[in-house]
C-alpha cells in the first residue's frame, strides 16, 4: 500500500459475514438467537442477554443519519482528493448504527435525522462498502 491509498478494513472471522454481505451488496448484521437484539459490531456473545447463539440477518439498507461531521482536512493522505467529504453514524430501523459516508448530496445538505438509503462501492474485487446517499 502506497502512501496515497485509503487503509481498509481488516477482515476477520468475526466480521467475515458482513464483508461478504457487502460483497452480494447485502447489509448483514448478528442478530441474538434469544433476546432478538441485532448488532454490529460483530461478537462472540450478545451485549444485550450474554448468550452466544446468534444468526446473520439481512437489514433493508435504509436508515437516518444519527449524526456527522463534514471533513476539511485529509488526516490520511488517500483521502486528499475527496475533500470535503461526510463522515457519519447512520441509524438502521434493524437497530445497529454504522459509521459511514454520506455521498450523493453536497456537504452543506447533509443533517441530523436525515433519511438514507445503502449504495454500494465496488473497491475492489475483494472489498465492497457501504455508503449511504439521501433518499429523494
Amino acid at each position: 500500500m502506497t502512501m496515497d491509498t485509503k487503509p481498509i478494513p481488516k477482515i476477520n472471522e468475526d466480521s467475515r459475514p458482513f464483508w461478504e454481505g457487502c460483497k452480494a451488496h447485502e447489509l448483514r448484521f448478528q442478530k441474538c438467537n434469544k433476546c432478538g437484539h441485532v448488532r454490529w459490531p460483530p461478537a462472540i456473545i450478545c451485549p444485550e442477554c450474554h448468550a452466544k447463539d446468534t444468526t446473520w440477518i439481512t437489514a433493508a439498507g435504509h436508515g437516518r443519519v444519527y449524526t456527522y461531521v463534514v471533513y476539511h482536512v485529509a488526516y490520511h493522505p488517500g483521502f486528499k482528493g475527496e475533500l470535503p467529504y461526510v463522515v457519519a453514524i447512520v441509524e438502521l430501523p434493524e437497530g445497529p448504527r454504522i459509521f459511514t459516508n454520506i455521498i450523493g448530496c453536497g456537504t452543506d445538505e447533509v443533517y441530523c435525522d436525515m433519511e438514507v438509503e445503502v449504495v454500494w462501492d465496488d473497491v475492489t474485487v475483494e472489498l465492497t462498502l457501504p455508503k449511504f446517499r439521501p433518499v429523494r
